[in-house]
């Protein structure tokens, strides 16, 4: 860690993040490949700063398919005017650019999964250079992150705004009073799974106040799902004290998500037949899924059945799934 903070970042932006006003420009890092020896990657990033205030950094396609926070981000960023502002603005809509332009969770340069790649490398992998930035320039700058994530081609979830159970509770609450304003038809308090090399970890461990979403799936965007995002990133701005306005109070139904029994995956490989559809209440030990072999006729279907009772809120999408493959998330309904 010593070693990596003597080495200066290659990502040079190209915008002043102090200069007040709305500011359009680059990440910019180096990137030498075949058909451009000088070339760069060129993420694209907004600054919207007006007099002193919070620092919101509003960030999209940490994935590269996940397409709801790119829709609301490049939005906002065509959008917003200044004088709105009190306190600055970060928006970069596609994170993991290179993955977001050929629509892959993964970058198609390293294939580096974006939220696993934290604290990064200013000397490793694009998508390491592109951590290290966030994590050694873009966060300290920033007082809240909200970071949207959504099914991408292999998940299909309930739209649900998140921040994550943690031991600082003056920080784990006014997460969730964010979550409250962002007014997703579902909101959640979650436990990850894999938190290592997490962008929300980093960001946590920085005493950051750290929001994410997961807004649908499928690999697209629905127009429920992109209002979705669009209305609560500028409600969670107003709540945060940085964009002028009042919130729209949205219902929510709170969900929690409180040990690896919500979590089911699948043992065997096949044609996935589910038996209860997202919004269904379940009941520990329910048949949910069903695997058909597909390497001859004849085989009986697997059944894959619910680790806990609750409400089913996402599920393995498409239709094939591994050895290993999340098939389906149960989360408890619980008050706000």
């Amino acid at each position: 860690m010593i070693q990596q903070q003597l080495i200066a970042s290659p990502v040079t932006a190209t915008v002043d993040f102090a200069a007040p006003g709305v500011h359009h420009g680059f990440l910019r890092l180096p990137y030498s490949r075949d058909d451009a020896a000088w070339g760069s990657v060129m993420i694209p990033l907004a600054v919207i700063s007006n007099g002193e205030g919070p620092t919101v950094l509003l960030t999209g396609a940490n994935h590269g398919d996940e397409y709801e926070g790119p829709i609301a981000l490049f939005d906002l960023a065509a959008t917003i005017r200044a004088e709105e502002v009190t306190g600055r603005i970060i928006i970069v809509p596609a994170m993991n650019y290179p993955a977001f332009m050929a629509g892959t969770r993964t970058s198609p340069i390293d294939r580096g999964n974006m939220n696993r790649s934290f604290p990064g490398r200013p000397d490793g992998t694009v998508t390491q250079k592109i951590a290290d930035y966030f994590q050694r320039v873009l966060l300290p700058m920033s007082d809240v992150v909200l970071d949207f994530h959504s099914g991408g081609k292999t998940l299909d979830f309930l739209p649900y705004c998140a921040a994550h159970v943690l031991a600082d509770k003056r920080q784990e609450a006014q997460a969730f009073d964010l979550v409250r304003a962002f007014g997703a038809p579902y909101s959640c308090r979650m436990l990850e799974i894999d938190a290592v090399g997490m962008y929300d970890t980093a960001a946590e461990e920085m005493g950051k106040i750290f929001v994410t979403t997961e807004l649908g799936g499928g690999g697209t965007a629905s127009a429920r799902t992109a209002g979705i995002a669009i209305r609560g990133c500028r409600n969670l701005l107003v709540a945060a004290g940085v964009l002028k306005g009042a919130v729209e109070p949205q219902p929510t139904q709170w969900l929690d998500m409180p040990d690896d029994d919500c979590f089911t995956f699948s043992e065997d490989a096949g044609l996935i037949r589910f038996s209860a559809d997202l919004g269904d209440r379940v009941e520990k030990g329910q048949t949910i899924a069903m695997i058909y072999p597909t390497s001859r006729t004849g085989l009986a279907p697997v059944a894959v059945a619910a680790r806990r009772s609750g409400l089913f809120t996402a599920r393995h999408f498409p239709g094939l799934v591994k050895p290993g493959d999340c098939v389906a998330v149960v989360a408890d309904e619980v008050d706000g």
